[in-house]
């Protein structure tokens, strides 16, 4: 597995799994964990979720998936959650955290973010995550949906100089952040964290995309996640439940795009002109 380097000498895969829409329905539970387990023992070490995604459903999805593993393996895991913006306040990241670990069935919290901005002033935010990680309850924070004005306030906080992530929208039919976002990430040596880097599956029908796959023997999906893991100081995590699309997406990891393949895709998505309002699902 390819890694990326994190402030302090940590190191954090650059391809992950996805939880979004997971844990939301009773029915689809098992399903789900099977999915994180087969992730796990197809050599997936990051797995991203948060609070938000399915009220908690999606951290106890993560949680039953990494009961029972042995300690060696479970220490291998890199786990990412994520606090709401309406409990950012001192006291309820504190609470929001607590609440994670106990779904996630852990004591630590490998990297926890602040899903969004919200009203919160963000040295209260940055107050209380420094606060969890003297506790042992993270090991890493950061944030999400962050722009470069938003990057720039955050990063100049107290205890701003050791944010370890930005996750953010990015994909190759999403390049706005090349702008500014991914600079000043690259800058101050904070990896960009890519979701949705297949567009939820609405890029497999790009015809620039067919004709890549068709030169590498691969699906178009597979090329558009193989664009987004050779770029700099980004990491992708595709959610994926069915067993043969995380075999494709662990897959993408071999494929290497040379300049004609990046010609071909910088023509059908061309990167932005100018600064972009930064785009969410």
């Amino acid at each position: 597995m390819q890694m990326l380097d994190l402030p302090g000498g940590d190191h954090i895969p650059k391809l992950g799994l996805g939880t979004w829409n997971m844990g939301e329905s009773a029915s689809a539970f098992d399903r789900e964990v099977a999915a994180v387990r087969y992730a796990i023992e197809r050599g997936i070490r990051l797995i991203d979720t948060a609070e938000m995604y399915g009220n908690g459903g999606a951290e106890k999805v993560v949680g039953a998936a990494m009961h029972g593993l042995n300690a060696a393996l479970r220490n291998e895991l890199f786990i990412v959650s994520k606090v709401l913006p309406n409990h950012a306040d001192y006291t309820g990241v504190i609470r929001a955290c607590d609440a994670s670990l106990k779904r996630l069935g852990t004591d630590c919290i490998d990297l926890y973010l602040l899903h969004w901005c919200g009203s919160t002033p963000f040295q209260e935010t940055l107050d209380a995550f420094t606060a969890l990680r003297a506790a042992g309850k993270i090991r890493h924070y950061g944030v999400s949906n962050f722009d470069n004005h938003d990057m720039t306030e955050w990063l100049g906080c107290s205890g701003g100089e050791a944010t370890a992530c930005n996750q953010i929208l990015y994909n190759l039919s999403r390049r706005g952040p090349e702008w500014d976002i991914l600079p000043i990430c690259k800058k101050h040596a904070v990896p960009v964290m890519a979701y949705s880097p297949l567009e939820q599956g609405r890029l497999k029908n790009a015809p620039a995309l067919a004709e890549v796959a068709k030169r590498h023997d691969a699906t178009a999906l597979q090329i558009a996640l193989a664009w987004v893991l050779a770029r700099d100081n980004v990491i992708a995590i595709p959610k994926a439940v069915k067993h043969d699309h995380i075999d494709q997406n662990i897959a993408a990891l071999n494929i290497t795009l040379d300049a004609e393949d990046h010609a071909l895709l910088n023509k059908a998505f061309p990167p932005p002109a100018g600064p972009n309002h930064l785009q969410m699902i």
